[in-house]
């Protein structure tokens, strides 16, 4: 009899487990400019985990893309920018908290990579809620070379020829590959990334105009997903994508 009682008990949690298996966090960053949709890497959890937490929170709701670089990237998420004056430096916001970093050579600054930013800490912790996604830009052999150099001197993760190809092709920023953690990335509205990179900016590189973000998040089919944005799963079982 206490078998079948644990057994049963176990049955909602196996079925839970099961059904967050087929679904992922589809997170929707809108902006005056369009909406992206970005999905949230399990291959980091405990960044996974703080972003959607801080989503469902509505923490990102009224804050500023603060510092845009065109042909690198676009960064978000200081809380001191909800309110800030037109001529106030920005960049300096945090929570209270660090995530400890996550770097995976699978992932990679290729154009939309999802990343947190970070101070000068010497364990390369993250900022527990600032971030920034990757504009980059296409590289040839010769300016690509010069970036495995650079990986190098910083002792980062050197592409492999498949992420190469892609740093030739789509595009991105490979000297930041081992040094930030990347968790995530844009699968639709890429172009709202060059929208808004190309704003006017100051001299501390904050759009001269406010961009201001809202974020949502919905648990979504992986096989939905897949279908309309055309994202490949890497290292997902096939029955995990069926209704």
């Amino acid at each position: 009899m206490r078998k079948l009682v644990l057994i049963l008990l176990l049955i909602p949690v196996l079925s839970i487990a099961q059904n967050r298996r087929k679904k992922d966090y589809l997170v929707s960053l809108n902006t005056s400019y369009g909406t992206m949709r970005i999905v949230l890497y399990d291959q980091t959890p405990k960044h996974k985990e703080n972003f959607i937490k801080l989503v469902n929170q509505k923490f990102y709701d009224s804050l500023l893309f603060h510092r845009i670089i065109p042909l690198f990237m676009i960064q978000g998420g200081d809380p001191n920018s909800r309110k800030a004056q037109d001529d106030q430096p920005l960049g300096n916001g945090d929570v209270g908290y660090k995530i400890p970093a996550e770097f995976v050579p699978a992932l990679f600054h290729k154009k939309g990579a999802l990343s947190a930013a970070r101070d000068n800490n010497p364990e390369k912790a993250s900022s527990g809620c600032q971030f920034y996604i990757v504009q980059g830009r296409v590289w040839d052999d010769a300016g690509l070379q010069k970036q495995i150099d650079r990986i190098q001197t910083m002792k980062g993760h050197v592409p492999t020829d498949e992420q190469k190809q892609v740093y030739k092709t789509l595009g991105g920023a490979p000297h930041l590959d081992g040094n930030y953690t990347v968790f995530g990335e844009v699968i639709d509205g890429l172009a709202i990334v060059d929208s808004v990179a190309k704003q006017p900016r100051n001299e501390m590189d904050r759009p001269e105009k406010n961009v201001r973000m809202t974020m949502t998040g919905d648990w979504v089919k992986k096989k939905k997903i897949t279908k309309q944005y055309h994202y490949q799963y890497v290292g997902v079982r096939r029955d995990d994508t069926r209704d």
